[in-house]
């Protein structure tokens, strides 16, 4: 009776996987009817061809001050997750408290190109805003993956440890040890996407590789973009040489803060005014102990949601759930290149190669590139958010298919991939993608600055009419949001019962 139950009950598990991947799949398609997916100009080709001759000849000798800039965008990375990583772990061993857990939620759900927009306007743009543009958010995503890292480690020595020991040696002897691979191979995933975010940041004027990606391309200098974008993806592969030991993180965080031009002029009056006046409603700003400035707030509030929260909030929405689903399909093609099960070791290495210029590459860089060719829609967004995030699960997929094992008469080509392979992996891809979700609405509301009515065009604008409290509100809204499609995508994964532990979520460069 026992075996037929199982049956039964792993029949019940595959159906919700196929009902909820085809209700997913069904409400992307439907969501198509209202996005903006309209060819804005009716031949690209010139301007296709135009950007392919640029990256088929980089010139890397006139592009000015470009060591500055590489250095300052490895910089700006290296202490933001020098200061976010032990301050993620402090914050991870105390995530067992719900206050912890909703501040860590809160500064993660913010993106740091509006960290950003926020701290320039107290930092200017000082080496200090980069830094803590990365730092803040990065603290929130470190205490979650430390936290559930150090719950799923093997807990025997922690447990036998004598009562009244000293806590700090008990963690050290005792826990860390044996989280310690994954914490520190999370912590170099993390340096990874901290190299991009420092690079996006130069989209808002902080001197990166992004500053001279967006003026190059402004001006048609397609082949200094090129190098560029170039320079940015062999220093994503020299990551994992340049910290190939943790000895030398100190060394290189000393020559970083001693490389950045810190200048600094913090202005106590213009911080209490920045508080006190301009992120104020601005009806509360002269008499808010006037029931009338109370009544103007309400309708102040009102406009600004129906006018912009709620259509930048739909379109945020539309635009991430259309492009999680496609970087789903995205990764189900490309896992195959990079496993063992169907490629040989040259071919794998060939797809690595592949996979991880393609993550390497942001997409506010890669929307930006093709808002040139198509034009402002919501396409180019899509296309950029599936390319880049297609290529990390299709990472993880691929790792999670090499630990299959086939019988020796196991079928070949498509019939292994469909029938073999794919079944096994299918719930571990599903995690993945569900996870990715939260990434993809972060990264789909900045995409806004560049002219995509998501929440990122409303908070833009604000900051470029100089009115911080809209901002201020329209930012809360974009962090509201994010808390709750992280809450539905963990309600998700629980239901599916599916298992999506931090250590399986980190992608490695190509070693094989």
């Amino acid at each position: 009776m026992i075996v037929p139950h199982r049956r039964r009950r792993a029949r019940s598990s595959a159906g919700r996987l196929l009902q909820t991947s085809i209700g997913l799949l069904g409400l992307a398609l439907l969501l198509l009817l209202f996005a903006d997916i309209e060819l804005q100009r009716p031949d690209p080709w010139g301007e296709l061809a135009a950007i392919g001759w640029g990256l088929l000849s980089p010139d890397f000798w006139h592009i000015e001050q470009l060591p500055q800039a590489l250095f300052n965008t490895l910089a700006f990375a290296l202490l933001g997750v020098a200061l976010s990583a032990p301050t993620g772990l402090l914050l991870a061993l105390a995530f067992h408290w719900r206050w912890v857990r909703t501040l860590c939620a809160f500064v993660r759900s913010i993106h740091e190109l509006f960290w950003a927009l926020l701290l320039m306007q107290l930092l200017g743009l000082s080496p200090l805003t980069g830094v803590l543009a990365i730092a803040i958010p990065y603290s929130g995503i470190f205490a979650k993956i430390f936290a559930e890292i150090l719950e799923e480690s093997d807990q025997r020595a922690w447990k036998l440890v004598p009562p009244g020991s000293d806590p700090l040696s008990a963690f050290c002897y005792s826990r860390l040890p044996q989280a310690w691979p994954h914490l520190r191979s999370y912590t170099r995933y993390r340096l990874e996407c901290a190299l991009r975010s420092s690079a996006v940041l130069g989209f808002i004027g902080l001197p990166t590789l992004g500053f001279h990606l967006e003026s190059a391309f402004n001006q048609g200098l397609y082949s200094q973009s090129a190098a560029l974008i170039y320079l940015l993806i062999v220093l994503v592969f020299a990551l994992r040489w340049l910290f190939w030991h943790p000895a030398t993180v100190p060394l290189y965080c000393l020559v970083a803060i001693l490389w950045l031009p810190w200048s600094l002029t913090f202005d106590l009056g213009l911080v209490w005014h920045l508080l006190s006046q301009e992120l104020l409603p601005a009806p509360l700003r002269e008499q808010p102990w006037q029931a009338q400035s109370w009544l103007n707030l309400y309708d102040w509030g009102s406009v600004l949601i129906q006018q912009q929260a709620l259509p930048g909030l739909f379109n945020t929405l539309i635009l991430s759930i259309i492009a999680t689903v496609a970087s789903g399909l995205l990764a189900l093609l490309l896992f195959p290149l990079i496993s063992s099960q169907f490629l040989r070791r040259r071919g794998r290495s060939c797809g690595h190669l592949l996979l991880v210029s393609m993550r390497s590459v942001p997409e506010l860089i890669l929307a930006f590139v093709l808002l040139l060719v198509i034009g402002p829609s919501m396409l180019p967004a899509i296309i950029a958010l599936a390319l880049h995030n297609g290529a990390i699960i299709g990472h993880l997929i691929g790792q999670a298919s090499d630990g299959i094992l086939l019988r020796v008469d196991a079928c070949f080509g498509l019939n292994r991939y469909l029938f073999e392979v794919l079944p096994r992996i299918y719930r571990q891809f599903l995690a993945f993608t569900l996870y990715r979700w939260e990434v993809i609405l972060r990264e789909t509301a900045i995409l806004g600055i560049l002219g995509i009515q998501t929440l990122g065009f409303y908070i833009d604008s604000a900051f470029e009419e100089l009115r911080f409290d809209r901002a201020l509100l329209l930012i809360l809204v974009t962090a509201f949001l994010n808390m709750l499609v992280d809450s539905s995508a963990r309600w998700l994964r629980l239901r599916l019962n599916l298992s999506d532990g931090p250590s399986t979520l980190i992608p490695t460069h190509p070693t094989r």
